[in-house]
């Protein structure tokens, strides 16, 4: 049968000895907004990104997509690959969606990486804003929001070509998809007290003029890891993989290492 989700799936043809590196993307984005990282670390280890339910060249489910689906879709794409145990990194939505995975099934993760995200559920003000937004964008579309969350979404003084890939990504993603996932996200459970009992190392990454997930944010989850490290990218906003990558793939590559 084959895979619901679209993906890449990169890296050296023959086993290595280096955990794959599964690389979840945020909302309202798709797998492109890894390529610095599938680039990177597809050298010497396999690296696979889905474009999640609803974004990207994945078919899109109308209605409301909660986490847990966005996780079981992840969960059979890597049986189908044959994929038992990796590392699972996250950010922003996609960061929640590995909290998720790690909690259906974080026997197979050998390490967690959240990247400008946060554990808490959704307030009731969080709940009618999402459900305004998606609302917005069934009769809009999706160009008046990226145009307005471009600046939150990087830094002011991002590169252009970074600004134009994030703007790009966003008017590229169906409405229909980000709505779903806008509702469904507003479902989500509290994970504090998961990261509480995560056994597997992570690394908290956030950029240190992110709005949406600010620093604090950061610092509490890496307080709640019992095995974590903390970093923080200078100059980035919410898409500090994409704005400053050489900085990111560093902290990740010291990650890696030290779990390989």
């Amino acid at each position: 049968m084959p895979p619901f989700l679209a993906y890449d799936d990169k890296g050296p043809e023959t086993a290595t000895a280096r955990l794959p590196l599964v690389l979840v993307h945020g909302h309202p984005f798709d797998r492109t907004m890894w390529s610095p990282q599938v680039a990177e670390f597809s050298t010497g280890r396999r690296v696979i990104a889905p474009d999640l339910r609803g974004y990207g060249a994945s078919p899109v489910t109308p209605g409301n997509v909660p986490l847990s689906r966005h996780a079981r879709d992840i969960e059979d794409l890597l049986d189908l690959l044959g994929v038992d145990t990796f590392v699972l990194a996250g950010l922003s939505m996609g960061g929640q969606i590995a909290m998720e995975c790690y909690a259906r099934f974080g026997d197979r993760v050998r390490g967690l990486v959240l990247a400008d995200t946060f554990p808490a559920p959704e307030t009731p003000e969080g709940r009618r804003s999402r459900a305004a937004m998606a609302d917005r964008l069934l009769a809009e579309g999706m160009r008046g929001y990226a145009d307005e969350v471009l600046e939150k979404m990087v830094a002011p003084g991002a590169d252009p070509g970074v600004k134009a890939h994030v703007h790009r990504m966003m008017t590229a993603t169906s409405p229909q998809g980000a709505a779903a996932s806008l509702r469904g996200r507003a479902d989500r459970p509290d994970y504090r007290p998961l990261l509480t009992r995560v056994t597997a190392p992570a690394l908290v990454v956030v950029g240190a003029d992110d709005t949406y997930t600010p620093v604090s944010d950061a610092a509490a989850m890496h307080a709640a890891l019992p095995d974590s490290r903390l970093h923080v990218v200078e100059t980035a906003a919410h898409m500090p993989n994409l704005e400053r990558p050489e900085d990111f793939n560093k902290a990740l590559d010291l990650f890696l290492t030290t779990i390989d």
